[in-house]
């Protein structure tokens, strides 16, 4: 085997494009350089956010459904608030202060997010922060009839705002996806009905979600699965699948049902404040999808 005779890597690379660096003469230290974000002036207008979004990062979270302790993966989007007079943020300070609270052993619970979203807002020396973060959330999933085991999954969202005169406001959210069987399929057809994927968002914004133990996790999910004609399973032998397809068949379900019957549960939970409810069917015959949406709030009820 004959051996080939290779220039050296720095050789290999120039002949690809590589030159030296630019000699230059601006400072090099981080106290010498200039700051352009931190120079005062009139910048026309104040901004109601400015930040990053898109930041993944490993968390922690509490679930009232086994597993009991998950480490999942964060989607953060970290904002604050931006005076007139400032022409800009320290961004890399938002990722810094998230990091602070991972090496400290961040739990995802409202009483930690209120201390980091407060800290974002005094860190950036700005009046407010909202801190947004979706994460996979994992629940152990028994089928109907032989009780085997798998994982389930929802996606779930936390939103807290900070505001120094008005305080937090939090809002949480749940997509889970079920089954729903056309009520009309089943009424005209001499047999069978067609079912489909649905899929249920629901966003709460919650009174105060620091007071009370319940998981606001399961709250969505039992109330979007509840109320569809059949739950998803992970693992389905034929007597389950028996089962699945007979309980769709006596709970057939429009998108207009299901936002109504969810709203009902979520107006019953005396935590929740307001609440948006939307189902979003993947329609089976059509080449279309089926959609509806429910917005209610307590403080202006009819």
């Amino acid at each position: 085997m004959k051996t080939k005779h290779w220039p050296d890597k720095t050789e290999r690379q120039k002949r690809f494009g590589s030159v030296p660096p630019t000699p230059g003469n601006k400072p090099i230290h981080k106290e010498e350089m200039t700051d352009l974000q931190n120079m005062p002036h009139d910048f026309l207008f104040a901004l109601d956010s400015v930040g990053i979004c898109n930041v993944k990062h490993p968390l922690m979270i509490h679930s009232d459904l086994k597993p009991y302790e998950q480490t999942t993966v964060g989607t953060f989007s970290l904002t604050t608030s931006l005076e007139q007079r400032s022409k800009g943020i320290n961004m890399s300070r938002l990722t810094e202060v998230l990091h602070e609270y991972h090496q400290a052993g961040f739990t995802l619970n409202f009483n930690n997010l209120q201390a980091f979203t407060a800290d974002l807002a005094g860190r950036m020396e700005q009046s407010s922060a909202h801190v947004h973060v979706t994460f996979p959330w994992f629940f152990a999933r028994h089928s109907p009839a032989l009780n085997k085991i798998g994982l389930g999954h929802a996606e779930a969202l936390i939103k807290v705002h900070f505001d120094q005169a008005s305080g937090f406001t939090h809002e949480v959210g749940l997509t889970a996806a079920v089954t729903t069987l056309c009520p009309c399929s089943k009424e005209i057809s001499e047999y069978s009905a067609h079912n489909q994927r649905g899929y249920v968002t629901m966003n709460a914004e919650l009174y105060d979600p620091t007071v009370g133990s319940s998981d606001w996790k399961v709250t969505l999910l039992q109330a979007a699965e509840s109320n569809a004609s059949s739950i998803l399973y992970p693992v389905l032998k034929r007597p389950d699948e028996k089962a699945v397809t007979e309980k769709a068949y006596e709970n057939p379900r429009f998108v207009e049902d299901m936002v109504r019957l969810i709203a009902a549960d979520l107006y019953e939970d005396e935590t929740i404040k307001a609440f948006t409810v939307a189902c979003r069917n993947e329609e089976s015959i059509h080449q279309h999808d089926a959609i509806a949406t429910l917005t209610y709030s307590k403080d202006r009820r009819p």
